[in-house]
């Protein structure tokens, strides 16, 4: 799929958070969504972003805003995440990344000279109606948080 720019509409997901409940896009209307995809939990990189995520929470919800992490890990290993870090918002399972796909999260990757389909760390704020107002592909870890914190005002 496309790379999703600001104006799009959202797509719509259903998925299993790291407690096992469904989380749904439609769950966060009349509010905004920090969306944010990662490849896998508890690694140097996913550990960063998450955390950054995790330390901007209250000024996230200042600006009428929550954060969702999405990867293709299983709950268990979310849960495990989210316990060992302290982060305290839905982590979402994609182990078919159907969700990646349609968000232009999943696509071509290369390491040590090799190509391999994987996660593009990307992030997404969505505004109160479904539609995207920020699209960051290949977001630094560090970068997820001032990027909306700039589409915040």
């Amino acid at each position: 799929m496309a790379q999703l720019k600001a104006g799009d509409r959202a797509p719509a997901f259903t998925l299993k958070d790291q407690d096992g409940r469904e989380v749904s896009l439609a769950d966060f209307k009349a509010r905004k969504l920090l969306l944010y995809f990662y490849p896998k939990a508890d690694t140097p990189g996913c550990t960063t972003q998450a955390c950054s995520v995790r330390d901007a929470m209250e000024e996230l919800a200042e600006a009428g805003a929550v954060a969702v992490g999405i990867s293709p890990d299983q709950p268990a290993r979310q849960k495990k995440f989210d316990d060992t870090y302290g982060l305290g918002f839905p982590l979402l399972s994609d182990p078919d990344h159907a969700v990646a796909q349609a968000y232009g999260a999943w696509g071509e990757k290369s390491m040590y000279g090799k190509t391999y389909q994987g996660i593009i760390r990307s992030s997404f704020l969505i505004d109160e109606t479904g539609r995207i107002l920020q699209a960051s592909y290949k977001v630094k870890p560090q970068d997820t948080v001032p990027n909306a914190r700039r589409t915040l005002g």
